[in-house]
């Protein structure tokens, strides 16, 4: 009896025993289900903290992003009436599964972002509600939740992470176009 010998580096025979014939670990149902999961969540927290600030008159919009102290006055109201939009745009992005990798890199962009101005504040020792989901504003000193802000806006990061690393999961425009 021969037995041939041939030199793989093992990842075809599992691609092909689990029917993915060598596409890669994103082509794997549960990292497709995964990406598609972390669209929604993450479109959710999106749409939820773009509705609710766009919804608030303008004035508290302005008076959250001023409350950090990082931005000229002009540049905060625009900041302030701009961001909710932004918001709610990657979010409807997110959930139709459209430029997918585009738009996660850019909600991850945007976490890191939120993170760098809630770590701003906490290290400049500033009282503020971050305003993420509406309101905004100094509070008193014990009232703050910088710890627990970052960590959320961590969690987020991270999901925006996978969905660019893993894009565009299942149900997405994206699949469908062939993009």
């Amino acid at each position: 009896m021969v037995v041939e010998a041939h030199e793989t580096s093992g990842h075809e025979e599992h691609d092909k025993d689990a029917g993915h014939e060598g596409r890669g670990p994103a082509s794997r149902p549960w990292i497709q289900w995964t990406t598609t999961a972390a669209r929604v969540a993450l479109a959710g927290v999106l749409f939820w903290a773009g509705w609710v600030k766009f919804t608030e008159p303008p004035a508290l919009q302005r008076q959250a992003v001023e409350a950090y102290e990082l931005l000229p006055e002009g540049l905060a109201g625009a900041v302030g009436y701009g961001l909710p939009v932004l918001e709610m745009v990657l979010a409807l992005l997110l959930v139709a599964g459209f430029v997918t990798r585009f738009t996660a890199v850019l909600s991850a962009l945007l976490m890191a972002v939120f993170i760098a101005g809630i770590a701003s504040v906490w290290a400049r020792g500033l009282n503020i509600d971050c305003g993420c989901f509406g309101g905004g504003g100094a509070v008193a000193a014990g009232e703050t939740e910088y710890l627990q802000e970052i960590l959320r806006d961590l969690g987020f990061l991270a999901l925006g992470v996978w969905i660019a690393v893993f894009p565009p999961g299942r149900l997405s425009l994206d699949r469908r176009l062939g993009l």
